[in-house]
């Protein structure tokens, strides 16, 4: 039986994204919006208005999860597909979207991202292990998949991480309980590979930038669930600005 585990658990949070600092947040996320737009790197930019308000290293990380240029986002809107009709095949980015899952099945804050995506700040560090949460995280996406009458599905794991194998046959189980046609590949490289492709499942921001299309699969699920804490430091930038709407 997996060890009952909240994953993305820090108790700093209860204070760190609500009230005052979550009002802190918006108004950084604004700011750094703002120098994005201008050709700053993420990165610096990201530091500069970190040290500025003192955040944590989870501030930060939410910030440089939730936001993103004006120029990234429209071009991820546009190859994002939002009709299944014509898909046959997708491929997901395996620990990337079960992770995110088990992070909101755990109560624990998850982001609504200036594009649309939903992300987390679990990480992985090479690390993963199955929980009591990923069984329920594959059946939400596997019911998501029947859902959409999509009958084929590549699931992509990264083979350096912990476990990889274990979860690909999970997820090769469970999928054949919903006769979905899945296939999973547990390969060294799989941010390059997906890169590459079309009806790619993720919200990894350097994948939404180079591959052909993309589905926001997550965001579809977590808005069917009444377990989540969603955090969105979003609210001032999508108002001001059109793109979104």
């Amino acid at each position: 039986m997996p060890k009952v585990v909240r994953r993305g658990y820090h108790k700093e949070d209860e204070h760190e994204f609500k009230g005052e600092e979550k009002e802190k947040l918006e108004k950084a996320a604004y700011e750094l919006y703002f120098l994005l737009n201008q050709g700053y790197h993420i990165k610096h930019a990201a530091t500069f208005i970190g040290n500025h308000y003192m955040f944590s290293e989870r501030q930060r990380l939410a910030l440089v999860r939730s936001i993103s240029s004006y120029e990234d986002c429209k071009n991820r809107l546009c190859k994002q597909i939002t009709k299944s009709d014509d898909i046959n095949t997708v491929h997901v980015d395996g620990f990337n979207t079960i992770i995110t899952l088990e992070v909101a099945l755990s109560g624990c804050p998850i982001f609504r991202s200036l594009d649309g995506t939903i992300r987390d700040l679990a990480g992985l560090r090479g690390n993963y292990r199955i929980i009591d949460k990923t069984e329920k995280a594959v059946h939400l996406i596997c019911k998501w998949l029947v859902s959409k009458e999509i009958k084929e599905v590549n699931f992509y794991f990264d083979s350096p991480v912990s476990n990889s194998g274990r979860l690909a046959n999970l997820v090769n189980e469970i999928a054949s309980i919903y006769e979905i046609q899945a296939q999973t590949c547990v390969i060294p490289e799989v941010d390059q590979t997906l890169e590459k492709l079309a009806n790619v499942i993720t919200s990894d921001a350097i994948i939404l930038n180079k591959c052909i299309s993309w589905i926001n699969m997550n965001a579809d699920i977590i808005e069917q669930m009444n377990v989540v804490w969603e955090v969105s430091i979003c609210s001032k930038i999508l108002y001001e600005n059109t793109i979104w709407a």
